[in-house]
């Protein structure tokens, strides 16, 4: 191997090195006793591994339930964002309306907008129609995404407008072109926004913070923010309930990583 090529190497594996040990000492310190990472120097291994943190978690602090809150949310959230997203994204692609252009360039001028500013706006507009502390206001901000409007727009322009066409001159109706030819066309897509939504709905904080008031609601997050502030001494217990909500999709990332990859890319460039 050439001395470069070498350095490179050493280089990467480094830099992975100190991305990953944060995350593997957080896991350590998730089966050490009570105490035990408090000590100077903390140690990088357990002397003696216990379960007893998550065991609290699970028959003590319910993390169970906060589980399946986060679990069910994101599971609809991504249902829902693709149900609404791919159809507009196809039709900003490949269909002509009045005013298309337009509206999609002031959908993208609207990126620029954070989304921290229309939080108290659509928090009231859901308190005014009682959607405060129903996990259907959780779901509305994941509705439909500019972001994920634009990647589904982007790869459905690589669909030939002549196999469409053809479609049309045998007969097909939209709804059929639509379900056999474009959303084969568009899995990659799919599992890329899919994986996007899901993703950012499980770590989303500030918004399930906001709109829900009981506590029998929470979310991963804002149950975990609400368990340090009654065990803020506790960091083996906090280390294992940063465990249980990263470790599910930390696992779905890497399983899906190829694809999601893969429709970024293919997004960035389409068009």
């Amino acid at each position: 191997m050439k001395p470069r090529t070498l350095l490179l190497n050493l280089g990467v594996a480094a830099i992975g090195l100190m991305v990953l040990f944060p995350l593997l000492w957080m896991l350590a310190v998730s089966f050490m006793a009570t105490g035990e990472a408090a000590t100077f120097p903390p140690p990088l291994l357990p002397a003696r591994p216990t379960l007893e943190h998550y065991r609290d978690l699970f028959v003590n602090q319910g993390m169970g339930r906060y589980m399946w809150n986060s679990f069910a949310l994101a599971t609809l959230a991504t249902i829902l964002a693709l149900g609404f997203t791919v159809p507009a994204g196809y039709a900003f692609a490949k269909l002509t309306f009045k005013g298309r252009d337009r509206l999609f360039q002031l959908l993208i001028g609207a990126l620029v907008i954070p989304a921290q500013i229309g939080t108290l706006p659509l928090f009231l507009m859901l308190k005014s129609v009682g959607l405060v502390n129903t996990y259907a206001g959780a779901l509305v901000p994941w509705l439909a995404s500019i972001f994920g409007l634009f990647l589904v727009r982007q790869y459905a322009l690589s669909i030939p407008d002549e196999m469409l066409e053809a479609a049309r001159v045998d007969g097909a109706t939209e709804g059929q072109i639509f379900r056999r030819i474009v959303l084969p066309t568009l899995s990659p897509i799919l599992v890329t926004l899919g994986l996007f939504v899901f993703l950012g709905s499980w770590n989303d904080f500030l918004w399930p913070l906001i709109i829900l008031t009981d506590q029998s609601n929470y979310t991963l997050p804002v149950a975990l923010a609400a368990l340090s502030r009654e065990h803020v001494q506790d960091i083996e217990l906090m280390m294992a309930g940063a465990v249980i909500t990263v470790a599910p999709v930390l696992i779905l990332f890497l399983a899906l990583q190829r694809f999601y990859i893969r429709g970024m890319l293919a997004g960035s460039v389409k068009g």
